[in-house]
């Protein structure tokens, strides 16, 4: 048994898998290098690169396109597989992000946190660069394909769509983070109905990728079933050599339980998933931690009012100072038992995977002998 292809246009990954994009540095060359080596979507995250490079003395913003540029030439040198870029759409520096992946020539750029309504328009004449954004509901994708379609007379070259087990900022009010009715298994074929309408209606092709909760290979077998093309996981990779975050970042991950998964209420606005510590625990005691905004990284940020900034709170624990800032993470990081390899990783996916199927047909079989 072989897990079955991914393919976004003319684009084809041996693997239905894409790392998820996990910003502030938890994600960029060696990270995206390896999966892509393994056959899957490899995903550099953009938000908040420019943090890392004020460690050089670098202005903030020269910094985000600096380092942009320098690690996506690291994972093409790296590798020959699957390099996408992940941009948030509240990025203050959206259009420097994807004007900058589009010239490094990227075979996808995955755009949320918001509706990336007008993202068609960076493209130009010759350019190969899929455009796959993150959504969260059947909506979203049908006004989506309306704007794109009316105005640029491009559809998506395919979807992301995230449920509310993901990691980070969420698409989901706080009531719907529990609720049934918003569960990824529920969203999924939604989803998959409504991009159908349009593949039909301008005979194209436009692959569902589900995210957010993606665990394990039997997982992924069961969003291909309910129609998904593939799958997005992120929490899985952090807890990988490559990662290209501080080991002590990944030991959280490792040491976290259940009841560590907490939802938070991010300065820029939107709920967000992290592992409860004692810097979340200070802020929600009243605490504040004294800062004047260096970045203005993202538009909706109530960065006068907000007792910390969130981006210093997540570079620091990039960098294994989780005393001065804590951890996004998906619902199941507590699953997370040791670190290993992407390749490791990947070669347990494809096991749990085919052991499923087998399950399954076998299942059918008896049900088909014990009908006979």
């Amino acid at each position: 048994m072989t897990f079955p292809k991914l393919r976004i246009g003319d684009l084809v990954a041996d693997i239905p898998i894409i790392q998820g994009g996990m910003g502030i540095g938890v994600s960029l060359s060696r990270l995206a290098a390896a999966v892509a080596g393994e056959g899957g979507i490899g995903v550099i995250a953009t938000a908040g690169l420019g943090v890392l490079g004020t460690d050089r003395g670098q202005n903030y913003l020269e910094a985000c396109i600096s380092i942009l540029r320098e690690e996506i030439r690291k994972a093409r040198k790296a590798t020959r597989g699957v390099i996408g870029v992940n941009i948030m759409v509240a990025l203050t520096n959206f259009a420097d992000m994807v004007e900058t992946s589009i010239a490094e020539g990227v075979d996808l750029i995955l755009s949320g946190a918001g509706l990336p309504l007008d993202l068609p328009k960076y493209l130009k004449d010759g350019v190969k660069t899929k455009l796959v954004p993150i959504i969260s509901s059947a909506k979203a994708a049908r006004v989506i394909c309306r704007r794109w379609w009316s105005r640029y007379h491009k559809l998506p070259d395919a979807f992301v769509v995230e449920g509310p087990m993901a990691g980070g900022h969420l698409g989901f009010s706080s009531e719907q983070i529990d609720d049934p009715n918003y569960s990824l298994e529920k969203i999924i074929p939604e989803v998959v109905e409504a991009v159908d309408a349009f593949e039909k209606e301008h005979g194209v092709r436009i692959p569902v990728i589900a995210a957010g909760g993606v665990y394990t290979g039997e997982d992924i077998h069961k969003f291909l079933e309910l129609g998904a093309s593939g799958v997005q996981m992120g929490t899985r990779f952090v807890a990988t050599h490559e990662c290209d975050a501080d080991a002590r970042f990944k030991q959280c991950y490792v040491d976290s339980k259940p009841e560590d998964l907490i939802i938070i209420e991010s300065p820029v606005g939107m709920p967000g998933r992290a592992i409860s510590n004692e810097f979340i625990e200070g802020i929600k005691e009243g605490q504040k931690k004294p800062f004047k905004c260096p970045y203005h990284c993202i538009t909706s940020c109530n960065c006068t009012d907000s007792p910390y900034c969130i981006a210093l709170a997540l570079a620091n624990a990039k960098k294994g100072n989780l005393k001065s800032g804590f951890a996004f993470a998906g619902k199941n990081a507590h699953r997370v038992d040791r670190i290993i390899s992407v390749k490791e990783l990947i070669a347990s996916l494809q096991e749990e995977y085919d052991r499923t199927v087998a399950q399954r047909a076998e299942q059918e079989r008896k049900a088909s002998a014990g009908g006979s």
